[in-house]
């Protein structure tokens, strides 16, 4: 089963996004960060998309409070 697409508390370096995602698809999260910066040379809303990720995912110890209800 693949991993809950959440922002992790370890691994973060700004909001988690990359670490989130990274954990999510199996892959290093420094390649995700890579992926991430290489992808901003291109056109695109890829900020945006981040920040919209930063705010619509939830934090794992938020997740994980909100599963034990």
């Amino acid at each position: 089963m693949a991993a809950a697409l959440v922002r992790p508390t370890n691994n973060r370096m700004i909001a988690g996004v990359c670490a989130g995602l990274a954990r999510r698809f199996g892959t290093r999260p420094a390649t995700m960060r890579v992926l991430f910066l290489l992808s901003c040379l291109l056109p695109g809303p890829q900020f945006l998309v981040y920040l919209a990720l930063w705010v619509l995912l939830p934090s794992e110890d938020r997740a994980s409070g909100a599963a034990a209800w």
